[in-house]
């Protein structure tokens, strides 16, 4: 998909995160506080990229997950803009920038925050998996 496409298809905060490296103010993502069942997909292209059994509220302002649903499906880059040292996250298929991943997640999940835009994603309930051709990830709600 070339840019014009993305921009007709994505609202612009939604381009500016997954094509600028963009960021959304700290508590203003539509999945910030929001604990429905499902999956969370690349919002460019629908790769499945987070559950919602791995999300936990990290308190900064970001979703936050444990853990990938896939580690093949993501990416990460060394990121030291801003005088910071963080590591990117990236999905794989689209290379969309999803956020950051940091070592201070829950320990007895495996110590990973990563940190995701809301504007990266799009929620999938687990009733909808079906019809979105998402139906081996209903095993995960089982």
């Amino acid at each position: 998909m070339d840019k014009q496409e993305l921009k007709n298809k994505l609202t612009p905060e939604q381009y500016d995160v997954t094509q600028n490296k963009g960021t959304e103010a700290p508590f203003s993502g539509q999945y910030d506080d929001f604990y429905q069942a499902g999956i969370y997909v690349d919002v460019v292209s629908g790769e499945p990229l987070f559950s919602s059994t791995d999300k936990y509220d990290a308190g900064c302002g970001w979703p936050s997950f444990t853990k990938p649903i896939d580690p093949a499906n993501i990416d990460k880059h060394l990121d030291t803009s801003f005088g910071m040292i963080r590591e990117e996250v990236k999905s794989k298929q689209a290379g969309s920038h999803l956020g950051h991943v940091f070592p201070d997640g829950p320990k007895d999940a495996g110590g990973h925050r990563f940190c995701i835009n809301s504007a990266a994603l799009k929620f999938i309930p687990v009733a909808e998996l079906d019809a979105k051709g998402y139906s081996k990830y209903k095993q995960l709600f089982e």
